[in-house]
């Protein structure tokens, strides 16, 4: 592997479901301090790193650092772990998966059961898994033994899937969405660190995006970097895949570069400039109209202090939300060469007001 896809692979790699990012927010704060000014995080778990400090405008890029995932929600008498869902899961994706439990002594591995199709009355044989229906087993005998793992209420688990390299430039990941946008923010952060323009830039890998109903990590981030302009990254549909309706989505596929949103929080002027960007430097790009909202970072950061001009830059994505999320690695390196070029061609006194 090449540094950087080997980066990608630990970051992917370790465990960090929406309110317990930590263990992934260390890896991202190591790699950050091999070429970053300044390294640091936050009381909320944001991790940030600047490159020219001092540099105006200020740029931040922000990907958020959050994965979907579970937590234990009762311990019964038997050892059997019953849990809820931390964002959004498709159910049937988690019948008979492995879970690694994060719990206080280390990592513990276990099973999702369900009851065996054997013994399901035939009426419930067709009916789709919920939930409420599903348990971990961690082999354990009683609720002590769970104790004795180190387990209790309240610790979270990811499905145990690492990185895999699929044929070409592809790679699959339960962690795509959105620990590929902290990647990409960061390795744009390292591009600019070797070749700076006069702007400053604040890479951030948000929190709690999953579950950030009020803008999350992303707020907080964008309050205490107070940026002039923002570039949020964080992953589309792509709809190169079967079933899916590219009237609604639009037309994107792996490979086929970013996808830059354009409406709701996405600023007109930041998309303009963008798409001048990718033109001369010859980056494919496909378009995402957000007629509404853009369901990422960017709707927690365009509204904070007395406004953020921002703007969304998308990889398309099979998959989503599931232990099996594909992303071609092209696409990656195509964002991160968006983002540092956008970055290198400012100048100061940017107006981004509307005209």
């Amino acid at each position: 592997m090449t540094p950087a896809i080997d980066f990608l692979a630990r970051l992917l790699n370790a465990p960090g479901p929406s309110g317990f990012e930590v263990r992934a927010a260390r890896v991202w704060r190591q790699q950050a301090e091999g070429f970053a000014d300044r390294v640091w995080t936050d009381v909320t778990g944001n991790s940030f790193a600047s490159v020219n400090p001092e540099g105006r405008p200020r740029v931040m890029m922000a990907g958020h650092i959050d994965e979907i995932g579970l937590q234990i929600t009762h311990i019964d008498k038997d050892g059997f772990l019953y849990f809820d869902t931390i964002g959004g899961w498709d159910a049937q994706v988690l019948v008979g998966q492995r879970v690694r439990i994060l719990g206080g002594d280390g990592e513990v591995p276990g099973v999702i059961g369900k009851k065996p199709i054997h013994l399901m009355e035939a009426s419930d044989r067709t009916k789709a898994s919920k939930v409420r229906d599903l348990w971990i087993d961690v082999g354990a005998g009683d609720r002590d033994a769970a104790g004795e793992l180190g387990l209790r209420v309240g610790d979270s688990a990811v499905v145990a899937a690492s990185l895999v390299r699929l044929a070409g430039d592809r790679i699959a990941s339960r962690a795509i969405d959105n620990r590929i946008g902290a990647y990409v923010v960061l390795e744009a952060l390292r591009r600019l660190a070797e070749s700076p323009g006069s702007a400053g830039a604040v890479a951030v890998a948000t929190v709690q995006e999953e579950i950030g109903y009020s803008g999350g990590g992303a707020r907080t981030s964008a309050y205490s970097v107070d940026p002039d302009v923002a570039l949020v990254v964080d992953v589309t549909f792509s709809t190169d895949a079967p079933d899916i309706n590219k009237k609604e989505l639009g037309e994107h596929k792996l490979g086929g570069g970013p996808v830059l949103s354009r409406g709701s929080a996405a600023h007109p002027v930041v998309f303009d400039r963008l798409t001048e960007v990718a033109e001369a430097e010859g980056i494919s790009y496909s378009i995402q109209a957000a007629p509404r909202a853009t369901r990422t970072d960017a709707d927690g950061i365009h509204l904070v202090r007395t406004g953020v001009p921002t703007g969304l830059v998308s990889v398309p994505n099979r998959y989503m939300h599931s232990p099996n999320e594909i992303v071609s690695t092209s696409d990656l390196n195509a964002a991160a060469n968006l983002l540092a070029a956008f970055v290198r061609g400012l100048g100061e006194g940017e107006d981004f007001t509307p005209r």
